[in-house]
């Protein structure tokens, strides 16, 4: 989703990786493809297409995901 892009560096978007328990629902729920599973792991591999819509803090179990809302 690289060209879809509302402003670069602003997202509040912060992945606590020593929570995440690889359950990969941020995957699935992301509409903008921000993360991707590694060695049963969530990882950012998009920060900047983030518009902090929540759908992945929404899901997470663990609580290892967090966004402010407002700025994406």
């Amino acid at each position: 989703m690289k060209e879809l892009r509302y402003l670069d560096d602003v997202s509040t978007l912060v992945l606590d990786p020593d929570k995440c328990v690889g359950c990969g629902l941020c995957t699935e729920v992301c509409p903008q493809a921000v993360f991707e599973m590694h060695r049963n792991k969530a990882h950012i591999v998009d920060f900047n297409a983030c518009m902090e819509c929540g759908a992945c803090v929404n899901n997470c179990p663990s609580e290892a995901i967090s966004v402010g809302p407002g700025v994406g």
